[in-house]
């Protein structure tokens, strides 16, 4: 079968699968993986493999056997030369790089052209040593790639892996990287609430803005307690603020409402450590503290357009509160724990120090001095190599979450004193509803796994020839479609993922794999509607009709959305 063919049948059997048979997500992916990795050819596999290993920014020369590269290569003799023999099968070896003849000084002048089409001086020229001439010379420098020979060897091994196998590891690999992640963000999460310290950030915020900038306030805590809670839960947690406010202030129910909204669903799939944007960041190869940098200027940029439409429906469309609410105090919704809560910083700690610890570890770096001795720098401050080694060891990801997590149940236990059942159940509680998140999550991680070895990326090469705009809208679209249709914002960014991962971490894409992974996350946001669940907690908790909850919140989700993916490409066009 065919890639396009193989493509069409996965996303329906992923969507037929949850629309038509209401079947569970996780047990849709993993029949819609089974299916494609069965459907994959073996050579179809290894070629999958082969274009993902492609050394990238080269020109070859087959006429004159001569390789030129923009920057050196390391090894010579464990780099191959492959040419394209038949479209679905893998690349054959017809050749290597002359070890013995590392062409620095060629007589004439071998023009190099760079990205921006300019001669370049520093081209570095190698020399080939060809072993099927006829088949070489059949082919044009389209259909002839280099690649590392442990790459060349081990997409073979993967062509001949079973279907099963091919899928389970894929589960596995995904499952290790993320699984510690997400178990620590639920713990961050559910010690949040417990303790007191969402509750903490919000009054503080309003404290500090007042009543009449609070939806200011909304925003800003909806989106910043949204990165490492799930959005249901914010909204859970701040609603009842908002149904305070109305009664206090007689007005802006719907504001109130709205903004919470505004703030909170960007950042759910935007800003790691949330699952979404957490698991597009793996799949593109993205940094954590570039996704986080990245998810907040373009969250907080839709969030602020979001808002402006919040006030124009404020204007134009009133939203009563529900008669079981009408009657209250209006302290009385204020309340939302009780007893003590932590301090605004000791809340804030939870947030910042695993931001602040990827960070610093993003800052170190080794300099060479001209005695040849490695100077290491954090922001270009110099410190001992032993305090750069332990700022890298405390970069990393799950180090930086696990250590979060040891302050937030630290913060739990001394504010509130759980008895021992208490905080056992709160602990399985977070630890249980990480676990569904983390099967679905290595689930769409593997058919997205099984989507590349079909060869996805080569069906959609085509796309950036013309402009990287063109796939940063596409991979927006792609995932707005699947959003449409099946609800969930989190399995529509692992679709697209699917689709578009191997075309950008392979580099063939020609833009940066944050602005990719940005409009992914944008594109998880159209549309919202009775198919989303999230559509449901907004309208019911809020007191919204059907009716109303499309009317307001639809409209703003998708504005948002799409307002974000005009600021990623404006970031392609002038930061590429």
């Amino acid at each position: 079968m065919t890639t396009l063919g193989i493509l069409g049948v996965g996303l329906f059997i992923v969507l037929g699968g949850i629309l038509g048979f209401r079947l569970h997500a996780f047990v849709a992916l993993v029949l819609a993986g089974l299916t494609v990795s069965a459907l994959s050819s073996s050579g179809l596999v290894t070629r999958s493999a082969q274009m993902e290993a492609t050394i990238r920014n080269v020109v070859i020369d087959i006429d004159r056997a001569l390789v030129l590269t923009a920057k050196p290569l390391d090894d010579l003799k464990e780099i191959v030369l492959v040419a394209d023999v038949a479209d679905g099968q893998a690349f054959v070896q017809i050749g290597e790089l002359d070890s013995q003849r590392p062409a620095t000084d060629w007589p004439g002048e071998i023009p190099f052209l760079t990205a921006d089409g300019q001669p370049s001086a520093k081209a570095h020229c190698y020399g080939l040593m060809l072993v099927a001439d006829q088949v070489a010379n059949s082919h044009d420098a389209s259909q002839l790639r280099l690649i590392s020979t442990m790459d060349f060897k081990a997409a073979s091994a993967l062509g001949k892996q079973t279907f099963m196998n091919r899928l389970t590891n894929a589960m596995g690999s995904y499952c290790g990287s993320l699984a510690i992640l997400i178990v620590m963000a639920s713990i961050i999460g559910r010690c949040l609430l417990d303790s007191g310290a969402a509750d903490r950030i919000v009054k503080s915020t309003l404290s500090v803005v007042g009543e009449k900038n609070a939806p200011a306030a909304f925003v800003i805590s909806g989106f910043t307690l949204s990165i490492p809670v799930f959005f249901d839960t914010v909204f859970y947690l701040m609603i009842p603020l908002a149904k305070a406010l109305r009664l206090r202030t007689g007005g802006n129910y719907l504001l109130y409402v709205l903004a919470i909204v505004a703030g909170g669903t960007m950042a759910h799939s935007l800003v790691p450590p949330t699952p979404g944007p957490l698991f597009i960041a793996e799949a593109f190869g993205v940094s954590l503290p570039a996704m986080i940098v990245g998810g907040s200027i373009v969250g907080l940029f839709s969030a602020s357009v979001a808002m402006l439409y919040a006030v124009w429906a404020n204007r134009k469309f009133e939203l009563k509160l529900p008669e079981e609410d009408s009657d209250s105090n209006p302290d009385s919704s204020i309340q939302i724990t009780s007893g003590s809560q932590p301090s605004l910083l000791t809340a804030l700690i939870p947030i910042l120090l695993p931001l602040v610890m990827i960070t610093a570890g993003a800052l170190v770096a080794e300099v060479k001095s001209p005695d040849a001795a490695s100077q290491w720098t954090i922001a270009g401050f110099s410190v001992e190599k032993d305090v750069a080694a332990a700022c890298q060891l405390l970069s990393d990801k799950n180090v930086a979450l696990i250590v979060s997590a040891l302050f937030a149940v630290f913060m739990f236990v001394r504010v509130k004193r759980p008895t021992r059942d208490v905080f056992a159940a709160a602990m399985q509680d977070a630890v249980s509803s990480a676990g569904t998140i983390i099967l679905v999550t290595a689930a769409g991680g593997a058919f997205g796994k099984m989507m590349r070895q079909a060869n996805v990326a080569e069906l959609l090469q085509g796309l950036p020839s013309s402009s990287p705009v063109i796939l940063v809208v596409c991979a927006f679209l792609v995932t707005a479609a699947v959003r449409t249709a099946q609800g969930s914002a989190t399995v529509a960014m692992m679709t697209a993922a699917g689709i578009f991962g191997g075309l950008v971490t392979s580099g063939a894409a020609g833009v940066a794999p944050l602005y990719v992974a940005l409009a992914v996350g944008c594109g998880s946001k159209p549309i919202s509607w009775m198919n989303d669940s999230g559509f449901w907690v907004i309208s019911r908790m809020s007191g919204m009709t059907e009716k109303e909850g499309l009317t307001y919140i639809t409209p703003m989700v998708a504005l948002a959305g799409v307002s974000g993916l005009g600021a990623v490409i404006l970031g392609v066009i002038f930061f590429p």
